[in-house]
């Protein structure tokens, strides 16, 4: 199986949102954009404000309300994760992961942070951008709505 196939099959089965669905998504309590963009991603696009920041390779271990090493918004299997990469194809990976870990509102934004800065939603830019969450870390720095 290619990588394309691979990304058709993993879409199929997930029910995407575009950027302006996702920010309205996000405004509800159980509801959360993760931006998994590295660094240099963010210092030079900017962050989606309220995005919870973090890395690729940790995602699961962050989210997974059964982990030692989540983060104090993983309090339940029936969070709507909502995961935004640079274009919107690592993101639909990473969705289709949570998913297969037990979260199964997990999704992502349909052509990523391109898409959403498209779309002319807010991003703010950082003198420096945000860290990354560590485990058990609560937030610090990120924005609310409003």
């Amino acid at each position: 199986m290619s990588i394309d196939e691979l990304l058709a099959r993993t879409r199929a089965g997930l029910r995407r949102l575009l950027p302006v669905e996702a920010w309205a998504v996000a405004g509800s309590a159980d509801a959360f954009i993760v931006d998994t963009r590295p660094e240099f991603q963010r210092r030079s696009g900017g962050e989606v404000p309220g995005a919870i920041v973090i890395e690729r390779n940790h995602l699961e271990w962050r989210l997974d309300p059964l982990c030692d090493a989540r983060i104090p918004e993983a309090t339940s299997a029936d969070i709507r994760w909502i995961i935004l990469c640079d274009e919107g194809y690592s993101s639909s990976l990473a969705a289709s992961s949570l998913r297969q870990i037990g979260l199964a509102n997990a999704t992502d934004v349909i052509g990523g942070f391109q898409a959403w800065t498209a779309a002319g939603l807010q991003v703010i830019r950082l003198a420096t951008p945000t860290r990354p969450r560590g485990p058990g870390e609560p937030a610090r720095g990120e924005l609310t709505r409003g």
